[in-house]
């Protein structure tokens, strides 16, 4: 009798066992049968085999915080080295020594030097910053062992605020944006950007230097417009939708020419976070910037919207992890725009200390949990 027992207790567990990983397996944007795999032969580990990293310098008082915390990747520019520019190996050796005495890997660069207005407007000059920025990835790749270099489509202006320091959970200080605010500002000295033009030029640069970076294996990770408005002081934008994101792929298709999947930027543009990471996958996602925002406009695109804390935005942090996790992916990951903390200077807004630290411990954590409960289901 207690052995049938048993035998009905082993077969209903089995049976809910099963039930339960088909109910979450069908409450999912089905992944790629490539990243099935990759998910049921994961195995447990605390990161969830993602390379943590920080924004900053090595003179940043971030680097001795980042070993003890385990985050051992740097997202890092080039240090400058008189006498030389910043694409030649002397600089770039020297950034990659330095980092290696600190103990920690330099494994993306974020903000290329080699790739400004001139390209993005098709200027004078566009050509040879072109070059210069293919030699970049070259010598990065040789000499600095460099795996992603992040760079946006943001010519004149990149990312703006209209304020730095609205007050927050307990008095923290939250960066912000008000569209309405940046409206009445005059026209930059280029006047009127077409959008059209923006994408014309992203089609010549993504010609130009995507079959170079598969030649060297260097992963290109476009950022998406911040803010992703219509337009600033006459700029367009053009990288401010789910939709232009998947046209931009299609330019030039190559496992080298992804997307920076800057968590809050595509929420304030009505994307479901962790189904978008399913349906791009690995292959589309090269780089993470893992943090939320919370809207105050009520439209999409956002036009108003404060950033926060990790743990109280709009995007469900758990279920993007879990999104990383399902489609292996395996590479580097830095919290963003974190809140100014108590007893910090404010002096780089979105960027100080405690707040990174605060974040990283909760990303962790989040990836420890995903980790261990997917394992389980093997």
């Amino acid at each position: 009798m207690e052995d049938n027992r048993r035998n009905f207790i082993k077969k209903s567990a089995s049976v809910t066992a099963a039930l339960t990983l088909a109910g979450i397996n069908s409450a999912m944007s089905e992944p790629r049968e490539t990243e099935k795999k990759t998910a049921l032969t994961k195995p447990y580990v605390k990161d969830a085999g993602i390379k943590f990293a920080f924004l900053m310098g090595p003179t940043s008082p971030k680097v001795p915080f980042a070993r003890q915390m385990g985050v051992l990747h740097a997202v890092s520019g080039v240090e400058k080295v008189p006498g030389f520019n910043a694409w030649d190996p002397q600089s770039i050796t020297a950034t990659k020594e330095i980092w290696a005495k600190e103990g920690i890997k330099w494994t993306v660069v974020e903000g290329p030097p080699s790739l400004g207005s001139l390209t993005k407007l098709a200027l004078q000059g566009r050509d040879e910053e072109i070059a210069n920025f293919i030699t970049f990835m070259k010598n990065l790749k040789k000499y600095g062992d460099v795996d992603v270099i992040c760079y946006n489509w943001m010519p004149v202006i990149s990312w703006a605020r209209t304020q730095m320091d609205r007050p927050g959970r307990g008095g923290a200080l939250m960066t912000a944006f008000d569209y309405e605010e940046m409206k009445g500002k005059p026209l930059t000295q280029y006047g009127e950007v077409s959008k059209e033009s923006l994408w014309k030029n992203l089609e010549y640069f993504l010609k130009a230097v995507v079959p170079e970076a598969e030649k060297i294996e260097m992963k290109l990770s476009l950022h998406p417009d911040d803010p992703q408005v219509d337009s600033i002081q006459g700029i367009s934008r053009i990288m401010n939708s789910v939709e232009n994101f998947d046209r931009m792929l299609k330019i030039v298709p190559s496992k080298f020419s992804g997307v920076t999947m800057c968590q809050g930027n595509f929420s304030l543009m009505g994307a479901d976070i962790p189904k978008l990471v399913r349906r791009w996958g690995k292959d589309v996602i090269s780089f993470v910037h893992f943090r939320s925002v919370q809207d105050l406009s009520g439209t999409i695109p956002s036009t108003k919207f404060t950033e926060c804390f990790h743990d109280e935005g709009q995007i469900d942090m758990y279920e993007a992890m879990k999104a990383y996790y399902d489609i292996g992916f395996d590479g580097p990951l830095r919290p963003d725009h974190v809140p100014t903390m108590a007893g910090e200077t404010n002096e780089h807004p979105g960027y100080m200390t405690l707040g990174n630290l605060y974040a990283t411990g909760y990303i962790r954590g989040l990836a420890e949990s995903v980790s261990k409960e997917r394992s389980k289901l093997l």
